[in-house]
């Protein structure tokens, strides 16, 4: 059967694009409803303090409508953690709305002003009076721990949430025993700000005669987020609020957790009766959206004299900020159990601790905890074929899980369905000329350049997000309109679902509608995270499609007077195989006598074994010894996503991702100064942001093998880029580095300095 023109593996344009290249997209700042008030929140100064506030004289200045502070919303809940260990329980401390007479990071919130306009917001805010005394503050997760840190609370003494193991102790030590050698790092993943295009804002307007609230937000999830609101903070029936999400510019994993501005906004709109409205501007971002990454970590490798690894174990520290975000110590703790990678590594056992610190909460970021995990374990896999003087394809091909292990139950209890992972690695080597580089490095060196060259495999699992419903339904003039409950930040989920329906009614794009983010018309939803929405959504649109396909032949076999079993369907139109007997889907709509509801389906998916996407990252780089710059001048990336849906869209994702991981290896990362705490890098004049200029040519490829727990054989693909990229990026460096040099360490970022500084102090060392 030839391919559907807009069906699943074809290059469909994204039809959302249109719009929003002519400025036409709808975004939530561009929610403007007539009257409304504008908010602006006062943040602290201070890492840690304890303070005195006095709102009198701000209050009374022109256009100020209220001020809220700690005092006014102590009734209200603190935001939630939403995880928590089975094995070993643990009881968070409170995320309060407003800080209540002490603060506990820079950026802290403390008060929240409502104004007719943003001009006389900004004023109240600088005339509110408040008495600081700065206290101590813990800075880092290896400061936080030492004795006689000062503490962020004191019901968690030592700063530490949780202290807890993965894996087998006993195991791991019998087999560091027995190994003919150990390899070791020590790392530092760096935190990091997303920094997406969009910065947070939301509207909320009240309706008095319903005493109804609508919020319409820039999130990456409208139902979670207001069960979270109306339960758990502001204690009202879901009933009372409506959420909207429009057009969202970008989320990955930040706009997913619910924040305090919109308990705030909501507030002052029900008290004040009117509508409200607040944005984000990129300092609010920089200083009070959960920010990523933040690990520091030491991994051992017990090696055999062949290169086989025999044990893993690893000591993990993550950061988790001076609050609880909505899935903070899930991050580290989940991620922890992606350790083993795509290796056969029998014994395995990690330490994991969570520790609080005077800091901006973290939270999930692009991948939430596996991109650490492929990091540390790439670095470690690199370091362990220095150790033994193999070479890193080698001792990959030596340790990696067969696929005809499948399914492989990891030491951590993963069950990987599908994959051969020696088979992209083989292809991004082929791609990049692997053996050729010796003759490219050595032509760099004539220019007194090092050329370096590595890459990282890695597996991630994702698509666990739980149920999602998709309603599919045949509108009156023919086209098909699908509810969902995920919600496009840039996706492409318009396109992607339309494809769905395409495989199957051969529709065009253009006569599919998608109407995602609005809890008044869609009944459930799950959001957009972890990479589900095509491997649990487009399952649950592509069921609901098949279903309404099967209710329109039945009304379809009665208006031709034919079996359903003779019917075939295409472009819109049912007809009679083998003959000119049809009837569109228009006219189907509007038969008469026919039951409303077989002109739509539901279905329901959800994946508890979730879905394993792997691939091979290379990347190769070119190093100025001179000025410490590296260059990216080759990047290869071969993965495993089980079934494309649109090229096109895939590969927007992979190269946006690893984007982001090269943003991450080479330049980006959150600085608080030890000293107090104060945010060094609050600003794009500090903080640095990869340009198109520092990313490569990116060469893609796919090496699928279709995934077996997922109905539709996908794999998740939104989090992959942003995977593999980092580790591949910073062993590319130490590879030349090492060659030319013997360093073999280097944390990320991989600046000019940071590089010139390596170089510089081993050329010190050999001429002492």
């Amino acid at each position: 059967m030839a391919p559907i023109k807009f069906g699943v593996g074809q290059s469909v344009l994204r039809k959302e694009d249109d719009a929003l290249i002519r400025g036409n997209g709808r975004y939530t700042d561009d929610h403007a409803p007539q009257p409304a008030l504008h908010a602006l929140v006062l943040r602290s100064p201070h890492a840690h303090a304890k303070f005195v506030i006095n709102t009198t004289r701000a209050r009374s200045l022109p256009g100020v409508a209220t001020i809220l502070t700690g005092e006014d919303v102590r009734d209200l809940g603190s935001l939630p953690c939403l995880f928590n260990l089975e094995v070993d329980p643990f009881t968070g401390p409170p995320y309060p709305i407003l800080a209540d007479g002490e603060v506990r990071h820079v950026g802290d919130a403390v008060a929240f002003v409502v104004a007719d306009t943003i001009d006389h917001a900004r004023d109240a805010l600088e005339a509110i009076e408040v008495d600081w005394t700065p206290l101590p503050a813990a800075v880092g997760v290896v400061q936080a721990v030492k004795q006689g840190a000062p503490q962020v609370w004191p019901d968690h003494p030592g700063n530490v949430l949780f202290d807890v193991p993965i894996g087998d102790k006993k195991a791991t030590e019998a087999a560091f025993k027995n190994a003919h050698a150990v390899a070791e790092i020590s790392i530092v993943n760096p935190r990091v700000v997303t920094n997406f295009m969009e910065t947070r804002a939301a509207v909320c307007e009240y309706d008095s005669k319903r005493d109804h609230l609508t919020l319409t937000i820039g999130s990456q999830g409208s139902h979670r987020l207001r069960e979270i609101l109306c339960g758990m903070v502001l204690k009202i029936p879901q009933e009372k609020m409506r959420v909207i999400c429009p057009d969202v510019g970008g989320g990955f994993g930040t706009k997913l957790f619910p924040y305090r501005e919109y308990a705030l906004i909501a507030v002052a709109a029900r008290k004040l009766r009117k509508n409200v409205k607040w944005a984000a501007d990129r300092s609010d971002h920089f200083m009070g959206d959960a920010q990523g990454r933040d690990n520091v970590t030491t991994a051992r490798m017990a090696l055999a004299e062949d290169g086989k690894f025999l044990a893993m174990d690893v000591d993990l520290m993550g950061d988790m900020g001076a609050y609880l975000s909505t899935f903070g110590p899930y991050i580290p703790h989940g991620g922890a159990g992606m350790l083993p990678g795509l290796y056969d590594i029998q014994a395995f056992h990690c330490r994991v601790r969570t520790v609080f610190t005077h800091t901006v909460p973290v939270d999930a970021y692009r991948g939430a905890g596996r991109p650490e995990a492929a990091y540390v374990v790439e670095r470690l896999v690199d370091a362990s074929a220095r150790k033994l003087g193999m070479t890193p394809d080698a001792i990959r091909r030596k340790n990696f899980i067969s696929p005809r292990a499948m399914p492989y139950k990891t030491a951590t209890g993963k069950v990987y369905d599908s994959g051969d992972f020696t088979a992209h690695m083989k292809r991004a080597m082929e791609i990049a000329k692997w053996k050729e580089f010796p003759k490219r490095a050595r032509a760099a060196k004539k220019q007194g350049l090092v050329r370096g060259i590595g890459f990282s495999t890695y597996v991630e699992v994702c698509g666990t997000m739980g149920d999602e419903t998709a309603n599919v339904k045949l509108d009156p003039n023919g086209d098909v309109t699908i509810l969902i409950g995920t919600q496009s930040s840039g996706q492409g989920h318009q396109t992607a679902y339309a494809q769905l329906v395409a495989e199957q009614f051969g529709l065009p794009p253009e006569r599919v509608h998608i109407l995602q983010g609005d809890t008044d018309k869609i009944a459930t939803g799950l959001g957009t995270g972890g990479s589900a929405s095509i491997p649990t959504g487009g399952v649950s649109v592509e069921r609901a499609t098949r279903e309404l396909g099967k209710n329109l032949r039945e009304i379809a076999a009665e208006a031709l007077e034919a079996g359903s079993g003779d019917l075939e369907i295409s472009e819109g139109t049912i007809r009679v195989a083998g003959t000119d007997r049809s009837i569109s889907f228009a006219d189907l709509a509007k038969r008469p006598g026919v039951d409303p509801s077989k002109l739509n389906a539901s279905a329901t998916f959800t994946s508890a074994d979730g879905t394993y996407p792997n691939g091979t990252h290379l990347a190769e780089v070119e190093i100025d010894p001179a000025t410490g710059i590296v260059r990216i001048v080759n990047y290869v990336v071969v993965d495993d996503f089980g079934v494309t849906l649109n090229p096109l869209l895939l590969a927007g994702q992979v190269q946006g991702g690893a984007m982001q991981g090269i943003g991450q290896a080479l330049m980006e990362q959150a600085v608080y100064s030890s000293k107090d705490g104060q945010l060094v890098t609050g600003t794009f004049m500090d903080y640095a942001l990869p340009r198109a200029t520092d990313g490569p040519a990116f060469v893609f490829e796919t090496h699928n093998v279709p995934c077996k727990t997922n109905p539709l054989g996908v794999k998740g693909a939104g989090e992959a880029g942003a995977i593999g990229s980092c580790p591949a990026v910073v062993n590319a460096i130490i590879e030349g580095l090492w060659r030319e040099y013997k360093i073999d360490h280097i944390d990320m970022p991989a600046t000019p300095e940071r590089v010139w500084i390596a170089i510089r102090e081993h050329q010190r060392r050999h001429s002492l």
